[in-house]
């Protein structure tokens, strides 16, 4: 494997095709989900890390063998469309299914439990939390039935040869900036649950039901970052991608028929 790794590289490139990449990343506090179409020398200068020593530490990363969660990491590049959709939907969306609502119940227990003590900090995780919620319960049904849909439809068009689907947003690229800012929102409401929690430290009275609130969120946020990170980062793109080609054929095809 080699890859020329400088100012220039984008997070993207490197997150999403090398994923021993990743704790790198995740040691310097660079955000490779929603930040992951910055080159690396903004990304640095937005952490306050120098370049050099980040470069060098991604460098080693790429030299070793990857991590074994890493190793049976599947190449999304190398899929359909269509399987990635699948395993987002399968995966993470019915990750968010399933814990959405058991976290907003652990919520309201550890609120009326612990009011008394921790209200105010609970009362700010209860109102944060409620937004992100809603947010993403939204942001699932705009992905699985209008943007999913279409990019799966668009890919077996240009595979093969069936109607070109309609799109009634112009062109992907519309709704995909929409769901990216939604990550982005998305993403600020987990850095400011963290905040609020104290980086999800337990009080010397925290219950079982407390940890478990705790536990959830963190392990929510870990979730989101893969979840985000294989759509801003390889579906959205290659969506555009297989798009831009197709207009680009289009546009060529009429372009001979005039000349004709």
């Amino acid at each position: 494997m080699t890859i020329q790794i400088d100012s220039t590289t984008t997070v993207r490139e490197l997150v999403g095709r090398y994923p021993q990449t990743r704790p790198v990343f995740e040691e310097h506090g660079i955000d490779y989900c929603c930040g992951g179409g910055q080159a690396l020398a903004d990304a640095a200068r937005q952490r306050g890390v120098k370049l050099a020593p980040l470069v060098t530490a991604l460098q080693q990363a790429l030299a070793s063998s990857p991590t074994p969660s890493a190793a049976v990491d599947r190449d999304w590049y190398a899929a359909s469309l269509a399987e990635l959709v699948q395993h987002i939907v399968s995966v993470h969306h019915a990750y968010l299914k399933q814990n959405l609502p058991r976290l907003r119940a652990l919520v309201a227990k550890v609120l009326s439990a612990h009011g008394a003590s921790h209200g105010d900090m609970l009362r700010q995780v209860q109102s944060l939390y409620g937004a992100l919620d809603a947010e993403l319960s939204s942001h699932l049904l705009k992905e699985e039935q209008i943007l999913f849909p279409y990019v799966v439809a668009l890919e077996t068009h240009a595979t093969a040869g069936s109607p070109r689907p309609a799109a009634p947003f112009g062109h992907v690229g519309n709704p995909i900036r929409q769901m990216e800012h939604e990550h982005e929102s998305a993403g600020t409401a987990l850095e400011r649950l963290r905040a609020v929690t104290g980086n999800y430290a337990l009080p010397p009275d925290a219950c079982p039901t407390f940890a478990a609130l705790y536990e959830g969120l963190d392990q929510l946020e870990a979730d989101l970052h893969q979840h985000i990170h294989l759509e801003n980062n390889i579906l959205f793109p290659r969506a555009i991608e297989c798009e831009g080609y197709l207009l680009r054929q289009e546009s060529s095809r009429a372009f001979s028929t005039m000349r004709h």
